[in-house]
């Protein structure tokens, strides 16, 4: 189980440092998100100031870029990186597609699986240098000049990972991708009862194994002293609940039965009632869906709690590289625990 770093709004100046010191801490893969900023542009000053972290988006949002777009900018950072990069995808949500992208909304599993095959497609029309000639249902590509044509790299297949939390974005991985980003709003049980039966079903549509995709995922921990632990249980409580309104995150909390509590969560978000939504996370459901255990102890109960289920996690919290000691303890406590099984 490898243990990676997450960062979800790094400052492009701050860049440098940061994935040094995460090279440093010992972290497999340091991953870059889209919110507030673009998720390439760090990964490129990552690349030039590390030498072996693995680093990619988690994630890039597919549908407001052409593919050629996005096989443009992977294909160089790939380059750059040495073999290093990873592409995560996206779909997003209706509204935000819509409404803060200004882009079209369509059968997104499908429009997806049409985007990967684009993307691949003009990847080999570049490494192997042949015509460009890719027709789907929703992107065509079939104009490729020499002027345009960035030639073959050394490293030219370029992981893809997915995510998402419903079953047809969980099935076309299980098709078509290498990994797949487990939304941080996930339990166990979800895993085992929605996640993993919709991944074998795609796997076996492909006649592929479940080795041929890595799961990684950002999971909620609640540790430190009493202090600390009270802070992170209240920072918890009030992300689950954020993510809970979604209505398109709603199975993971029918899987528990808590499917109604889901629904006035959503209620309370149209009214933009942030406050009062974490009152109606449990300690129930805040056990439920984030792992609470002593800093020495957190290894092995990641361990306990994701063998088989996950083959990358992340921390739900903030890397500071001053406190890179303590990020290499749970390391090495991760190594030591897997080893151990």
């Amino acid at each position: 189980m490898d243990l990676d770093v997450t960062l979800l709004a790094p400052a492009l100046a701050d860049m440098p440092a940061l994935a040094q010191a995460a090279e440093a801490a010992g972290f497999d893969t340091l991953w870059v998100g889209e919110t507030k900023h673009n998720p390439f542009l760090p990964l490129a000053l990552a690349a030039e100031h590390t030498q072996r972290l693995r680093l990619g988006t988690a994630v890039a949002i597919a549908f407001p870029r052409s593919p050629m777009v996005t096989a443009q900018v992977a294909w160089d950072l790939q380059r750059y990186a040495q073999g290093r990069f990873v592409l995560g995808l996206g779909t997003q949500v209706r509204a935000h597609i819509r409404r803060r992208f200004s882009t079209p909304w369509e059968a997104p599993v499908a429009k997806l699986r049409d985007y990967i095959q684009a993307l691949r497609a003009i990847w080999q029309a570049w490494q192997q240098r042949t015509p460009l000639r890719y027709r789907g249902r929703f992107y065509t590509f079939t104009l490729m000049t020499d002027f345009f044509d960035p030639g073959p790299i050394a490293h030219p297949d370029i992981p893809i990972y997915l995510a998402g939390v419903n079953r047809g974005l969980v099935r076309l991985a299980g098709e078509l991708a290498q990994g797949f980003h487990v939304h941080p709003f996930h339990s166990p049980r979800y895993l085992r009862q929605v996640f993993l039966p919709a991944l074998d079903e795609g796997l076996r549509a492909a006649g592929r194994s479940r080795a041929q995709v890595r799961l990684a995922s950002t999971v909620f921990v609640i540790t430190g002293n009493r202090s600390a632990r009270a802070r992170l249980r209240e920072e918890v409580r009030r992300q689950i609940a954020f993510y809970a309104s979604t209505p398109s995150y709603r199975v993971v909390l029918e899987v528990h039965g808590w499917g109604a509590v889901g629904e006035r969560l959503s209620r309370l978000a149209a009214r933009q009632a942030w406050d009062e939504m974490p009152a109606l996370i449990t300690d129930e459901m805040l056990a439920t869906f984030a792992l609470e255990a002593d800093e020495d102890a957190l290894p092995q109960a990641l361990v306990a709690r994701y063998a088989g289920l996950l083959d990358q996690v992340a921390l739900y919290l903030p890397f500071d590289p001053r406190e890179a000691a303590r990020w290499r303890a749970w390391r090495e406590g991760l190594r030591r625990a897997v080893a151990a099984r």
